[in-house]
């Protein structure tokens, strides 16, 4: 182990305790904006404001966890997240299992597309991984399963220009949130994962697998948190 002269650190001294500063302050308000959000509803973020340039914006209203249809909440989690009520923010189960495989495709959580959604940008970077990876068991910590689900429904893209749970369901099939069928449920969950290239008004295998993994996390007590 090298270690340096006395001398050598006096230097690094003052840059070193601005950091430690300049970091904790960071992190104070970053614990700021979680609290204040497990109280106050999102007005906007950064990936809708970026969307408005390409396509208009549907009307967007505030829908409660209460006024969503369970099945709604199900089919997302089953789509997204069927550990949900599980972990505490990252799903050390389908990480692993990613790792093993190889594959490039994401293991993120709800949890995380929330700290994603409402706090950073989407573009991939390492810099906003960090970021989401620090947001996320702040969101864990001070918001119930039930608040992080219902701030997700409410801003995730549906489609162009289309934010929400309830604007999707008045764009696609004319209703509410909390009159979704089944059906109409797994197909606008179906669509989450690229909601620019697919639409919920046709059948796909994967919505009717989303159905079946809505039922099945039912009965399992999967989804006794939502």
């Amino acid at each position: 182990m090298i270690l340096l002269p006395p001398l050598l650190l006096r230097p690094m001294r003052r840059p070193l305790a601005w950091l430690r500063w300049f970091a904790l302050r960071v992190l104070l308000l970053m614990l700021a904006l979680v609290a204040f959000y497990a109280f106050v509803n999102p007005p906007t973020t950064l990936t809708i404001v970026h969307a408005a340039r390409e396509h208009p914006i549907a009307p967007h209203q505030w829908v409660r966890i209460d006024n969503i249809a369970p099945v709604m909440r199900r089919s997302v989690v089953a789509a997204e997240d069927a550990n949900f009520c599980l972990h505490w923010g990252f799903d050390m189960t389908e990480i692993r299992k990613v790792v093993a495989s190889g594959s490039s495709r994401g293991a993120s959580t709800i949890s995380q597309q929330t700290a994603k959604n409402v706090f950073l940008w989407q573009d991939r970077s390492w810099a906003r991984k960090a970021l989401e990876t620090m947001f996320t068991p702040m969101i864990e910590a001070l918001w119930s399963k039930r608040r992080t689900l219902e701030v997700y429904l409410n801003l995730a893209e549906f489609g162009p220009g289309i934010f929400g749970v309830g604007a999707a369901s008045r764009e696609y099939f004319g209703t509410t949130p909390d009159k979704l069928t089944p059906v109409q449920a797994a197909r606008l969950a179906a669509i989450l994962p690229a909601p620019r290239h697919r639409s919920p008004l046709q059948a796909s295998n994967r919505s009717r697998a989303i159905a079946d993994g809505a039922a099945t996390i039912a009965r399992d007590r999967r989804a006794d948190c939502l």
